[in-house]
């Protein structure tokens, strides 16, 4: 069974270039016509198959301890408070726990934190990435009209933090277009929680037992989006190259096709629904980079997605686990909040007081099984799926076994708290979210997914992504905590990951050049998605010179990028094993015979342990 070529949908906007009038119904006429100027023109062009530079993870989960009282619960009782309404839409997603049970569910309720802050909050379920940024581009319309508490819309929309990058680019671009550049923009300000196994690369066992097998495979996405990178990440991990166009099959990397209507939940059913019926996808071939007009019908092999995309797979599939999952790049995937950052600023006051709810709601779940069991009730209740056990279960993260007896796990999140957020986002110490974002948008910009450069002129900066005036604003309000660090020494020393690495250092010398700095600060930058991580470092050389002398040189130059990796800030004790081999262990498959093989065996391996 073949699906129709208008089911491609190789736009920016997954689920919007050939089923638009669906995906804006609504809308006014004047953001459609500018929707479709700027994102919907001609076909882009494609790109052939990269691979990445990444190897990634840095693993110091964030999870701080804040010591306080338990506070009452909120009722099931709507709220009398008169205040204006404020709308919040976001993913169906266990990280928006603390904005929910600071709430007391999608309205405000009686006896809850945001009730007693003065707020009246409506939280609004949207997992079609597209249609959550069509509601925010209806509040700013009607902010601009003077209306301060929009009624239709949502000025605060809640996402992936590592889809971040991908969305506010877009998004900006299309407000610089309707409004003039700078009158408006869209920023993150804070993170309710964070993704700490939930989000995953979903597979065939046999991928588990041998990741190359992920060559050629056919895998279901938001492309651009958080989980999406999780797949990048781990192919630039395991030097598997990545096809960014969702038309075309290389055999010889790991090849996308984009969830129907940007949903996640959707992607998974996909992946269902080509196992189960043997549903295909019709692509152009791609030869040595180049596309071909040769059409080949491919299933889908695997998903990226979260719960309960995760635990629908795994009740449909037999022998189907998790892969890979935000467990091991604990540091990739915040659940930020994106607002309207004018509309912040004139409603100062009102938006201070909603962080600070849910900043405490975050710790009360953090102490208390009491909290964690009420924002389960209450996602359930937003999110109009299940009931609380079901979320409370995902939350703290939870094994399955197929009848086989393989195992899967199901979830896996933590909530944030002041402090947490505190550290996260560099406001003591180095930011881990800036390395992210970063990463995530050199990704963007290396891989050009769907002709994302195309289509988009700028990737909006991190710089000019974020604000956290409005956090700093409340510090002295909030209790400080202790922080987490991860206790290396419980290292099982199992592999996550090993990737090799061209660092240019001087002749002859262990002294890395300037050109080899900034490798190390895209690999640091990669490595930084997970924390608990350790490291192995071991240098090679070519066959060049005399044995003995390569051997001791390849050593110091895998020292040298340790100092380099401490100098940005992680410290002495994840790296351990730092080594050389000098010639003796060149890559599979060369020999030193040539240029080109001599200049692939002068490489650092940095392999990733937990």
């Amino acid at each position: 069974m073949t699906n129709p070529s208008t089911n491609q949908n190789p736009s920016l906007w997954g689920g919007m270039r050939s089923g638009v009038k669906v995906a804006i119904v609504g809308i006014p006429l004047f953001i459609v016509a500018l929707v479709a100027l700027y994102f919907f023109s001609p076909d882009v062009k494609r790109y052939v198959s990269k691979s990445v530079s990444s190897i990634e993870t840095e693993k110091s989960v964030v999870n701080n301890v804040m010591s306080t009282k338990m506070l009452a619960l909120p009722t099931d009782v709507p709220s009398n408070n008169p205040a204006p309404k404020v709308r919040f839409t976001g993913y169906g997603w266990n990280g928006a726990s603390g904005w929910n049970a600071a709430n007391g569910g999608p309205l405000t309720t009686k006896g809850s934190l945001m009730e007693a802050a003065g707020v009246n909050l409506e939280m609004i379920r949207q997992d079609n990435l597209d249609k959550i940024r069509e509601v925010q581009l209806l509040a700013l319309k009607e902010f601009d009209q003077g209306q301060n508490f929009p009624f239709s819309g949502s000025v605060g929309i809640w996402i992936m933090g590592d889809g971040a990058p991908y969305y506010i680019s877009t998004t900006q671009q299309v407000i610089d277009k309707m409004y003039g550049k700078g009158k408006y923009h869209v920023k993150i300000v804070t993170a309710s929680g964070i993704s700490y196994g939930e989000d995953k690369l979903i597979g065939p066992t046999a991928w588990k037992l041998n990741p190359q097998l992920l060559r050629g495979a056919v895998i279901s996405a938001v492309i651009g989006d958080g989980d999406w990178v999780i797949v990048v990440n781990y192919c630039g991990q395991l030097g598997i190259p990545v096809n960014p166009d969702p038309t075309t099959y290389d055999p010889n990397a790991v090849n996308f096709i984009q969830a129907e209507e940007s949903d996640y939940i959707k992607a998974a059913q996909m992946l269902i629904k080509s196992q189960k019926t043997g549903f295909t996808y019709d692509l152009k071939l791609m030869k040595d980079g180049k596309r071909t007009n040769e059409t080949v019908k491919k299933k889908i092999d695997g998903t990226t997605t979260w719960f309960p995309g995760d635990k629908m797979v795994f009740d449909a599939l037999p022998g189907y686990v998790d892969i890979i999952s935000t467990k091991e790049y604990n540091n990739q995937m915040p659940t930020t909040l994106i607002v309207i950052d004018e509309w912040a600023q004139r409603n100062a006051p009102t938006f201070q007081n909603m962080l600070k709810a849910m900043l405490t709601a975050g710790n009360q779940i953090k102490l208390y099984d009491e909290w964690l069991r009420e924002a389960a009730d209450c996602n359930s209740k937003t999110f109009k799926f299940q009931d609380g056990n079901y979320w409370y279960k995902a939350f703290k993260a939870y094994q399955g076994t197929h009848p086989d007896g393989v195992q899967y796990n199901v979830g896996g999140t933590r909530a944030f708290n002041y402090a947490d957020n505190e550290q996260y986002f560099g406001l003591v110490g180095p930011s881990r979210y800036e390395a992210v974002y970063t990463q995530i948008a050199k990704y963007l910009d290396d891989l050009n997914p769907m002709g994302y450069k195309e289509n988009v002129e700028v990737t909006v900066s991190y710089v000019d992504a974020v604000n956290f005036q409005y956090l700093q604003a409340i510090k002295s309000e909030l209790a400080s905590g202790s922080a987490y660090t991860p206790d290396y020494s419980a290292n099982t020393g199992q592999v996550v990951a090993k990737g090799n690495y061209q660092i240019n250092f001087r002749t002859g010398s262990d002294v890395v050049d300037a050109q080899g700095i900034e490798t190390i600060k895209s690999i640091y930058r990669s490595i930084s998605f997970s924390e608990d991580l350790k490291i192995n470092i071991v240098g090679h050389t070519d066959n060049v010179g005399n044995p003995t002398l390569n051997m001791d040189l390849s050593k110091r130059r895998a020292t040298s990028v340790m100092s380099e990796m401490i100098k940005l800030g992680f410290p002495r004790e994840r790296f351990d094993n730092i080594d050389g081999m000098g010639d003796t262990s060149p890559l599979p498959g060369t020999t030193n015979a040539t240029d080109k093989e001599r200049a692939q065996n002068r490489r650092v391996e940095i392999t990733l342990l937990k």
